[in-house]
């Protein structure tokens, strides 16, 4: 099979230079200043095991690559701000034999949250959900870092909305033959999918703020435990941490790379590289989205995904705001919502 990787950045010039340095066939799509470095100096990985540089096709589309191939898979990673985008692009895109993209081809979300897959269930009829558990860095066009070891990262894989089958088993066995991707296969993956989006509920919490310290850790303790709330209040299962903890262990954790140290999540990248945009609709905001629903006050998720939005929209530093600001804000927010 054939990966096309729709958004090489962090995630997806991980996952697509494993697969290469595995001798798979990979596409890189990108835009801007980062097309043009990996067309003129190919994806620069950099791993615990070395620095690694791929010559990938790069591609802004699928015009450039002419009728898709039968036995393409389409690795959805780009944020989920940009996925209709994505989806508009893609899902037409031809496909030798006949056929488009959307009705024939397998489409994986590896995006964080859970709505870029409901998205692309609108378009695709092949749709498979991933837990993306890879801490990875992109910061500069050409460069991606990546310092899980003793594996880049683990990826639960499974159909949406639930279910396995036959291609997702092969997917995943081409993942495991990188040696650095462990790619469980289960058949509800969307369990595995809101455990991780707990966890990304500190992303705006550290683009906003410096994390380091109790104040901070206490502060996302409150974000997590509102968004438990929640998906109780909504009957959505997920993951529990000790059932996290087992099955990743000490399977991807963090070592120092030379010339890439990594200074923080998606969501702090986001703001580094001056997008504009950032996810936190689709994280916090899936939050407030579901507490809204169900009846349950969600102030400091409400809070933080305002603020994200607000730092991206006016490109402001990330981890700009003294933490002692964020908790003052957080206190009153919450303090307005048991008053009213």
């Amino acid at each position: 099979m054939r990966y096309i990787i729709i958004g090489a950045g962090a995630v997806g010039g991980a996952i697509g230079g494993r697969l290469a340095g595995a001798g798979h066939e990979v596409v890189a799509v990108a835009r801007g200043a980062h097309l043009a470095a990996l067309r003129e100096s190919g994806l620069r990985l950099t791993v615990p095991d070395g620095q690694h540089t791929y010559r990938l096709p790069a591609v802004e589309g699928p015009a450039e690559l002419g009728e898709l191939r039968a036995d393409d898979v389409l690795v959805l990673a780009v944020k989920t701000q940009d996925t209709v985008a994505a989806l508009r692009d893609w899902g037409p895109a031809p496909v030798d034999g006949g056929g488009t993209a959307a009705e024939r081809l397998p489409l994986l979300c590896a995006q964080n949250g859970v709505e870029g897959q409901r998205l692309a269930l609108r378009v695709f009829q092949h749709v498979y959900g991933v837990c993306v558990w890879l801490p990875a860095t992109f910061v500069e066009p050409g460069r991606v870092s990546a310092a899980g070891a003793p594996l880049t990262g683990i990826l639960h894989l499974g159909r949406c909305p639930h279910g396995t089958d036959e291609t997702v088993r092969r997917i995943a066995a081409d993942l495991e033959k990188t040696r650095f991707l462990e790619a469980p296969v289960v058949p509800d993956v969307s369990r595995w999918q809101y455990a991780k989006l707990l966890s990304n509920l500190a992303n705006a919490l550290e683009a906003v703020t410096s994390t380091a310290g109790d104040r901070a850790g206490e502060l996302y303790r409150r974000v997590r435990a509102e968004g438990e709330a929640v998906l109780d209040a909504a009957g959505i299962a997920y993951a529990s941490a000790e059932e996290q903890r087992e099955t990743r262990g000490h399977k991807v954790d963090l070592v120092p790379l030379d010339g890439a140290p990594r200074g923080g999540g998606s969501s702090w990248q986001s703001l580094s590289r001056g997008t504009g945009s950032i996810e936190a609709d689709y994280l916090n905001g899936e939050i407030a989205l579901l507490g809204r629903l169900h009846g349950v006050p969600t102030p400091l998720n409400d809070l933080l995904q305002r603020l994200a939005n607000t730092f991206a929209r006016e490109r402001r530093a990330a981890g700009s705001m003294p933490v002692e600001e964020l908790v003052r804000l957080a206190d009153e927010a919450v303090a307005f919502v048991q008053e009213s």
